[in-house]
This record gives C-alpha cells, sequence and structure tokens, in this order.
C-alpha cells in the first residue's frame, strides 16, 4: 500500500494505491493523520483510484478520516472509487457523511513530501 499526497489551496488530496486491509489500513490511517496535522486542510479527498482491494478496514479508515475532519469543521470527499468498493461505500452509509465523486480537480497542486516517523 502506498499513500501520495498533493495538496491545492486548502485541500489535501491522498492518492492511495494497493490493498486496504488489516495489515495495512493502520499505516495508512497513521500517514493521511500526519499529512492533515502538517497541512491543516478545510478538505480532504481520499482517492481510490489505484486501491485494487479493500475489506472492511477501509471503511474504518473513511470513517475515522471522516470523524477527524469534522472535528476541525473540515470536510471529507470519497472520490473515484473502482465499481465494487463504491458499493461497499453506499452499502456501509459512508456516502451520507461524506460526498462521494466520481472526479474532482484541483488548482495549483503541489506535491507534499512523503513524511517518515520513526515509530
Amino acid at each position: 500500500m502506498n499513500v501520495r499526497f498533493i495538496t491545492a489551496a486548502e485541500t489535501l488530496c491522498a492518492l492511495l494505491s494497493g490493498d486496504i486491509d488489516h495489515h495495512s489500513a493502520k499505516e495508512i490511517r497513521r500517514e493521511i493523520d500526519i499529512a492533515i496535522k502538517e497541512n491543516d486542510p478545510k478538505e480532504l479527498i481520499l482517492d481510490f483510484a489505484a486501491v485494487t482491494f479493500m475489506d472492511s478496514s477501509g471503511i474504518g479508515l473513511v470513517m475515522g478520516r471522516y470523524k477527524l475532519m469534522n472535528e476541525k469543521g473540515g470536510k471529507l470527499v470519497i472520490a473515484k472509487t473502482p465499481g465494487y468498493i463504491a458499493k461497499v461505500m453506499r452499502v456501509s452509509g459512508v456516502g451520507r457523511l461524506a460526498k462521494i465523486v466520481d472526479d474532482y480537480e484541483l488548482t495549483q497542486q503541489q506535491e507534499v513530501m512523503k513524511i517518515e516517523t520513526a515509530n
């Protein structure tokens, strides 16, 4: 699993790739939370375009980031979900908490360097 970050104005976009399962979700959450803390976005976009597998850990990841952004007065957007992941998002009720979009556009993009932290 890999996470890359792009910022644009007050938006932080997390580009997720690979599998999201109970083995990888903890590290993904940690990386996203660090990026949120360092960038203080008003909007977080979770881009699922390159996610190849997701189990219920992915729903937990989304719910936790929703809670974090909501506490900050921000919003969460779920984007580019492959078919079966979109279905899981709808069935789980995530669509009532976060906006789910097919695509998005970022202006004035800037790639954020990945932050390495000691465990």
